[in-house]
């Protein structure tokens, strides 16, 4: 483990002593886990959204793949992490804010993301704050767009009357035990319906 990674790793850890419940996990993603959340995305896919950045491991995957700095956005709820992440990639805008407020921001000159890719743990929040998240990430994609969401649970993280809901569809795309702890990946995308146009609102859930 290099210096940069070691400072990333005590950086996290720090912030998981600071606030467990946000943060749900000790140590950042690894680069197996990194590669799989990203193996669905180049410079080809276009705008992508990151939600929930941390120390950067996916952010590094993407740009990695390809993906631009000026096509890149960072939603980062952590200040910590914000700060840190605007100072090593200048050029990709990093919002501090709420993943669950997304539409509310103009981002890529009003361009569609072709991808979101989210590292929030998704399985410590409420069912309404999981849809407000998925709901505000679909309006900023193009119609074939897709959410790529790791988990350290059995099954996709998102319940199935949410996704029902808003008119969506998970597929396990893999998995990996390299990554501490072992994790898998999930690939959530519109229905292919007429239902899967719309907005629905989150307030029945």
């Amino acid at each position: 483990m290099n210096y940069q990674h070691r400072s990333e790793a005590f950086s996290f850890f720090r912030a998981w002593v600071k606030d467990p419940w946000r943060v749900a996990a000790i140590s950042p993603s690894g680069p197996a886990l990194a590669n799989l959340m990203t193996s669905g995305i180049s410079a080809d896919t276009g705008p992508v959204i990151e939600l929930g950045p941390g120390t950067g491991a996916f952010t590094r995957a993407l740009l990695e793949r390809g993906v631009r700095q000026s096509d890149l956005a960072l939603v980062e709820f952590g200040s910590e992490f914000a700060t840190a992440l605007h100072h090593r990639y200048p050029r990709v805008r990093t919002l501090w804010m709420d993943a669950a407020r997304l539409h509310t921001v103009r981002l890529f000159d009003g361009r569609p993301a072709g991808a979101v890719v989210s590292g929030l743990p998704l399985l410590s929040m409420p069912a309404r704050k999981v849809a407000a998240i998925l709901n505000s990430s679909f309006r900023k994609m193009d119609p074939g767009g897709s959410f790529y969401q790791f988990t350290y649970g059995m099954g996709c993280p998102v319940p199935r009357r949410i996704l029902d809901h808003l008119g969506l569809q998970a597929v396990r795309t893999g998995g990996t035990l390299s990554n501490l702890p072992p994790a898998s990946v999930y690939r959530i995308q519109r229905k292919p319906t007429p239902f899967s146009q719309s907005r629905p609102d989150t307030e029945t859930l």
